[in-house]
């Protein structure tokens, strides 16, 4: 089952259209669905797809000769080419009489296997760009080596690419997209739980309840999910108890360097270049109030949900879980969730204004959203803005987001509306969403002021379907 992936797809389709010689990076986070896309855009193409596998130069180039054999001959062939550079020529040369796509998946294995491969393939791009009608592919999962080893300045392949693509985890209505038999709020859970990682969603069954789900996945100790996190921090960085330690600080509360190196008991410059390397792995994400850059102020999240939720619950119910408790664990996790949720919520909103706005529907034109938080000096406390987003100097917007069963009253409007005075923008424009709705009396403020939008959930899931 193929899901999403269209505006990837349309940009493959038309460098292939252009019958020259292209050469495209694809990178991305494990699991996320970067060998789907590649196998769905070589569908009835001429195309040599080979696999690069965790061994050495030897093994990967017999394996790569038998790829390239079977697409000229049709033959799983024995033969295999001499070196990589004459068994990459031979392609490069069949190409210069018609359209063919060169696949290297996972790419990093075998490029540390041969050390000259980048440089060889420098070489046979310049000699052959003119000539060939070749559309090169390197895939990677390992983002560091990507980024440092093709697409960096020093890099031996750098200026040559035609295209590169970092696929990312699918939105909240990409996700929605795979389940058809899950309610609208079920949908919401999903993505709290498995974020928009492909091969997570498809641990999941809309045929079963979320209870059900997470204990299908996070509370079985036979699961994929239940080991996933650890192992994807295995096959990434050398140290992974170090980072498992700082995913963990930050899962419990630890949001500033200082906390989470207070928590890890490791200084703040060692606790750095960790976090440093997790923001690459997009696994954990910093933020700073919007609109300013001061990063003193700076915290720091898990970004992915499958990650958040793992290190939120599965840790602290391990020895429970290992035993086949799956129903004790979950009666701890379950008076958790709905605030669990929360940050989700806030998540989907600020998906569903963002769509607002590419399809010219938003009050105001902004180029970024983002969280506030602050001192106000007013109530002689801290606050927080959970959207504002600014069109220029004079407007911006204010968003509250809740995920609550109680209909949103009156006093969270006029919360937010206080709140944004804090600021000196002449014309704003407020936007609550709710999980549950809203009272009269908050429906009555809202129209009376004219500048105020109110967004059910089931307003964004009618946008989403």
């Amino acid at each position: 089952m193929f899901i999403g992936r269209e505006r990837e797809l349309a940009a493959l389709n038309k460098l292939y259209a252009s019958d020259k010689f292209e050469f495209v990076v694809i990178y991305g986070r494990r699991r996320v669905g970067k060998t789907a896309l590649i196998n769905q855009f070589i569908l009835e193409k001429n195309a040599v797809y080979f696999i690069g596998i965790e061994s050495n130069a030897k093994q990967n180039l017999e394996n790569f000769s038998k790829s390239i054999m079977s697409y000229h001959t049709g033959i799983d062939s024995g033969t295999s080419f001499l070196s990589f550079q004459a068994a990459l020529e031979y392609v490069f040369k069949l190409s210069e009489r018609e359209r063919i796509i060169l696949a290297i998946d996972e790419y990093p294995y075998v490029a540390r296997s041969s050390k000259s491969l980048a440089s060889t393939i420098q070489f046979l791009i310049d000699q052959y760009k003119d000539t060939s009608k070749l559309m090169l592919i390197l895939c990677g999962s390992s983002m560091s080596y990507m980024e440092d080893h093709v697409l960096a300045y020093k890099a031996p392949l750098y200026g040559r690419r035609t295209a590169q693509m970092k696929i990312l985890p699918f939105d909240f209505e990409e996700t929605c997209h795979y389940y058809k038999n899950f309610t609208d709020e079920e949908k919401a859970y999903v993505y709290g739980i498995a974020g928009g990682t492909p091969q997570y969603l498809l641990q999941m069954s809309d045929k079963l309840s979320i209870e059900d789900n997470i204990k299908n996945t996070y509370l079985n100790p036979n699961s994929i999910l239940f080991e996933e996190p650890e192992n994807l921090l295995k096959q990434e960085v050398r140290e992974p108890a170090l980072y498992n330690a700082i995913i963990t600080a930050i899962a419990a509360g630890a949001s500033r360097m200082s906390e989470i190196s207070g928590k890890v008991g490791e200084d703040t410059n060692t606790c750095s270049a960790y976090v440093k390397n997790l923001l690459s792995l997009d696994i954990i994400e910093k933020e700073t109030p919007y609109g300013e850059k001061a990063s003193r102020k700076a915290i720091y999240s898990i970004a992915d949900n499958m990650f958040r939720f793992w290190y939120r619950f599965v840790p602290e119910n391990a020895s429970i879980i290992a035993r086949g408790a799956a129903d004790l664990a979950y009666k701890r996790i379950e008076p958790f969730l709905p605030d669990y949720m929360g940050k989700v919520f806030e998540d989907i909103c600020r998906q569903y204004l963002w769509k607002l706005l590419l399809a010219g529907e938003c009050p105001i034109a902004f180029s970024s959203l983002g969280r506030w938080w602050g001192s106000d000096p007013r109530e002689k406390r801290q606050a927080e803005i959970d959207i504002l987003a600014e069109q220029d100097k004079n407007t911006a917007l204010f968003g509250e987001c809740k995920w609550t069963n109680e209909k949103v009253d009156l006093g969270v409007l006029e919360t937010l509306v206080k709140r944004s005075r804090l600021f000196s923008y002449q014309k704003t424009y407020f936007y609550l969403f709710a999980k549950s709705g809203f009272t009269k009396g908050c429906i009555d403020r809202a129209r009376g002021m004219g500048n105020v939008i109110l967004v059910c959930y089931k307003d964004i899931m009618s946008r989403m379907q």
